[in-house]
């Protein structure tokens, strides 16, 4: 299996986040559900960054249970609520991300969340290679 990240130079250069990933061969691909700031206890942070590292946080377990880091993930998609920002956003992602080769990434501003009082969400796709 190989994955590639690529980035058109006809294109803006993107800040994190790489505009194309190509996954070729057998492999196991990972779907993640959003995760978002609440702990164990259905605690949430009353910020956006502590929902942020919260989220991310989330994300590592889910994506150790089927096996798999930060370093297999190649797609996330972000929602973000007033009271995030990008600024936090690209801090913390950078924290947990490798920046050398950044998944493709999708970040969307809505008005609202599921729950009252979450500011951000995060869903991911990880690509491992087969078992």
């Amino acid at each position: 299996m190989s994955v590639r990240y690529l980035n058109p130079q006809t294109i803006f250069k993107p800040p994190g986040y790489s505009h194309v990933v190509e996954v070729s061969g057998p492999g196991r691909t990972i779907y993640i559900a959003g995760q978002v700031g609440i702990d164990r206890d259905r605690k949430i942070p009353p910020d956006g960054r502590g929902q942020m590292v919260l989220a991310f946080e989330n994300l590592k377990a889910a994506l150790a249970e089927a096996g798999a880091s930060f370093k297999d993930v190649v797609k996330i998609n972000n929602y973000l609520v007033e009271g995030a920002t990008m600024q936090d956003f690209r801090e913390v992602r950078d924290d947990y991300l490798n920046t050398a080769a950044p998944p493709a990434s999708t970040t969307i501003f809505v008005s609202k969340l599921a729950i009252d009082g979450l500011l951000f969400e995060i869903e991911a796709v990880a690509v491992l290679p087969p078992k």
